[in-house]
């Protein structure tokens, strides 16, 4: 993470790194999109409102190592902002949890601990697509014969 100070504000460390910092990811293509690779960043948009590296109290949320899948919290401590190494905390959800088990661990652990409310929702869409991504996907079922292609097949099969 960065080094805050307590000299120095959010909005000062963002006009001086939105440019250029580690996480920016620029893209030639698509109009010069720009993406973010901060873990702390929900939608992975460059901006100040979702950079995490920047804001104090800042949310992400990663898949957890396992097999079972799952959901791994991540928030930012703002006690001291001087220690980068421990100024994360990490909660586990895991896979064997329900989803709305999941969420409503999200919300409440991020709603108890009063950190901001307009990211609820980004954080609970981000751990669905994460969800979405770790469960087996099926094959598609086979299609069914419509019209006169089915009646040909079954007036072959009573033959």
């Amino acid at each position: 993470m960065t080094h805050h100070s307590s000299q120095v504000s959010a909005d000062l460390i963002w006009e001086i790194a939105r440019h250029q910092n580690s996480y920016l990811v620029k893209r030639a293509s698509s109009g010069g999109v720009r993406f973010s690779r901060d873990p702390l960043n929900l939608t992975n948009v460059h901006s100040r409102k979702y950079a995490g590296f920047v804001n104090d109290k800042a949310i992400g949320v990663a898949p957890a190592e396992g097999d079972k899948g799952g959901v791994m919290l991540i928030t930012k401590k703002t006690k001291h902002p001087q220690r980068p190494g421990s100024s994360v905390n990490k909660v586990t959800f895991g896979g064997n949890k329900t989803t709305r088990k999941t969420y409503k661990g999200i919300v409440s652990s991020t709603a108890k601990s009063g950190y901001r409310s307009d990211l609820r929702a980004e954080a609970v869409s981000r751990a669905s697509a994460i969800r979405l991504s770790q469960t087996p996907k099926k094959d598609a079922p086979e299609k069914k014969l419509r019209g006169a292609k089915a009646k040909k097949a079954a007036a072959e099969k009573d033959e």
